[in-house]
């Protein structure tokens, strides 16, 4: 297979990617903002809008380039009901929705223990689990009418070949529907009624089938082109390390989301009050795993004006240590239920000192998240923020260990790509960054972060 087409449908966008499957460089990239709909009935995902967008653009990327095979990475805590006929019972539930928080002390009653599905119990949709919980209770005929459970990226191949699965890496992504150590459903899935309704479990890179006529007719691929099952998308920026390097490292997928993943780490009790937690790779293995909203709370710092910090500004910011500490986005990451504090005192919006700030408190963050997960070696970097010097410095000094920043534009895309004709190690295109690299001072500025947050 020379092109690859891959669905990648992140919670701020919706992406599609023509990635060449000998180099992994991405030909062709194309975004549409990813609009959580009102209602009714609840806050729902554009799911229409996200195929008319596809289907437009495969017929483009086959028109100017050719494709070969389809391949499919999306968020988690996302799942898409089904009725009889293969339709949709109900829209897709976004998963920040508070809705389920109405119901948490009921459905803390019914999910398994930690120790069961190693999925942290977290706000709002984010358990599937509790979607699910809250959906019924909200449409009572709901669950009678769900005749099949599609996890997110496989909902996709099942549009593109009308094959219905499930797949582990989105299972094991904090549903409470899956228990890894046993590689089976959790006791969960019988208590809210849905035995029997999540379709088949599939390998990542299974090849559900060809596409089928809906997608064939007007893109013009050939009927042939085949599908794969589609995996998460923190676990397709894994599975690349995971063929490639010798553990231990770690891998940072950076987006919306900062998620962390520790490969022959120290293997740590998680504690999931710190939004530690364990997912599961594309061959099924558990994996210990922390995160937080890094990529929207440096938003939110930056409040859409993000500077280049001068030379002056770093002298500025690690002579006085201006410093945040966390939690902007209170409800996930390693200090939910704080509430943020500038320290001495708070740069202007638009400022290169602000900036500066903003990837400084994403990189101590993460480290914490690191540090709670057991990780050991190197700390690889995919997505937008290897793309920030000042984050991979700053995260080399707090963890003491070299940070590698990948320089592909889509971690997800490549990972998603290495799912056709069986995962192959890709050539590795890296930036290394030392904890000496960078200017002086910072070390002294983690010491004062952590005594400020109470971390040792």
């Amino acid at each position: 297979m020379t092109h690859v087409a891959v669905i990648d449908i992140g919670k701020t966008n919706a992406k599609l990617a023509l990635v060449d499957r000998t180099t992994l460089d991405e030909i062709a990239v194309v975004t549409r903002p990813n609009v959580v709909q009102p209602g009714p009935p609840w806050p729902h995902f554009d799911l229409e809008g996200h195929w008319a967008f596809l289907l437009e653009n495969l017929r483009e990327f086959h028109r100017t380039y050719g494709v070969d095979a389809i391949s499919i990475t999306a968020h988690g805590a996302s799942i898409v009901l089904l009725d009889a006929d293969g339709g949709l019972v109900a829209p897709m539930l976004d998963y920040e929705h508070t809705g389920p928080d109405d119901l948490a002390a009921e459905y803390d009653n019914l999910r398994p223990p930690f120790c069961e599905t190693g999925s942290a119990r977290l706000a709002g949709g984010l358990n599937v689990g509790a979607q699910l919980h809250w959906m019924f209770q909200q449409d009572p005929d709901l669950e009678g009418r769900t005749a099949q459970i599609l996890t997110y990226p496989q909902y996709w191949a099942y549009r593109l070949t009308g094959i219905a699965a499930t797949e582990r890496t989105s299972l094991g992504c904090h549903t409470d529907l899956w228990s890894p150590a046993r590689d089976e459903a959790s006791s969960l899935v019988k208590r809210l009624g849905i035995d029997g309704k999540l379709a088949p479990v599939r390998l990542a890179s299974d090849v559900l089938g060809p596409i089928n006529a809906a997608v064939a007719t007007p893109t013009g691929l050939p009927p042939d082109t085949p599908v794969t099952c589609g995996i998460h998308d923190s676990n397709a920026s894994l599975l690349p390390h995971l063929i490639s390097r010798t553990a231990p490292y770690s891998v940072v997928s950076s987006g919306t989301w900062l998620i962390m993943m520790s490969i022959g780490g120290s293997n740590p009790e998680l504690d999931p009050e710190r939004d530690t937690l364990l997912n599961v790779n594309a061959f099924g293995a558990p994996v210990p795993s922390a995160r937080f909203m890094g990529g929207r709370e440096y938003e939110m710092i930056v409040a859409g004006a993000s500077v280049e910090p001068s030379q002056q500004d770093i002298a500025a910011v690690l002579d006085r240590q201006i410093m945040l500490a966390p939690a902007l986005v209170p409800d996930t990451g390693p200090f939910a239920g704080r509430r943020p504090r500038w320290m001495p005192d708070e740069p202007p919006i638009g400022s290169g000192m602000r900036s500066l700030v903003a990837a400084y408190y994403c990189a101590l963050v993460t480290s914490v998240s690191l540090h709670l997960i057991g990780h050991r070696g190197d700390v690889i970097v995919e997505g937008p923020f290897a793309g920030n010097p000042h984050f991979l410095q700053m995260l080399a000094t707090a963890t003491r260990c070299p940070v590698v920043a990948t320089t592909s534009a889509t971690g997800t895309s490549q990972g998603a790509a290495l799912l056709v004709d069986g995962p192959k190690a890709p050539a590795a295109d890296e930036i290394r960054i030392t904890p000496a690299d960078g200017p002086t001072g910072r070390a002294e500025y983690v010491q004062a972060w952590r005594a400020h947050c109470h971390e040792t």
